[in-house]
């Protein structure tokens, strides 16, 4: 009858162990897709004073998912739009916007040189990899973004600032596809915050 419990106690200890391994192996698993998750993060955003107006830096994180990046490789183009907007807060009406500013990238794959490229208007640079592109288009340094002159100085303001892919200029039946799957659409929360306005002579 001994022999029969101590066997027991040790077939269960036995299924407590794997359970426990199992559960382990499910939090690594689930660490690790949200770790390479597709996303846009951004992180130091600042506001500056310039010699004409107010500069934008910031670092922006872009993972792409795996379907958005085998499409780049794929010879797919993806446009993301840098959007920024300030606005003045009114108790009495809704609030004015004053500046409305947006930058877009194009990132595309060209399969005779075997590189990775990124425009914005006229301007385009070469990568080897794809994250090599995304970098360039996270690193944001002294965009300018608005005049002195369309700012009341001691007026308090609201800056927004976004990433996103424009889904839009997507060859139709991606466009399709990005309405019901969410490996296609990449966006950034609304990053805002307050500022007070200074005189220009105050930089």
């Amino acid at each position: 009858m001994t022999a029969s419990i101590t066997h027991c106690c040790r077939s269960l200890r036995t299924l407590a162990e794997r359970a426990r391994a199992l559960l382990l192996a499910l939090l690594i698993a689930t660490l690790a897709g949200h770790a390479s998750a597709a996303g846009v993060t951004m992180r130091d955003v600042r506001l500056d004073h310039g010699d004409d107006g107010y500069q934008l830096s910031t670092d922006i994180a872009v993972t792409l998912s795996p379907r958005l990046a085998e499409a780049v490789t794929r010879g797919v183009a993806l446009y993301f739009v840098l959007e920024f907007e300030i606005s003045r807060p009114r108790w009495y009406w809704l609030d004015e916007d004053v500046v409305e500013r947006s930058q877009t990238y194009r990132v595309s794959y060209h399969a005779l040189t075997r590189q990775y490229r990124v425009s914005t208007g006229a301007l385009h640079q070469s990568f080897d990899t794809l994250d090599e592109a995304l970098k360039l288009i996270g690193r944001l340094r002294n965009w300018h973004v608005v005049d002195y002159s369309r700012l009341t100085p001691g007026e308090s303001y609201v800056a927004a600032l976004r990433l996103r892919l424009d889904v839009t200029q997507l060859p139709k039946p991606f466009q399709l596809s990005a309405m019901s799957n969410r490996d296609w659409t990449l966006e950034s929360e609304w990053q805002r915050w307050g500022f007070t306005a200074q005189p220009q002579e105050a930089r």
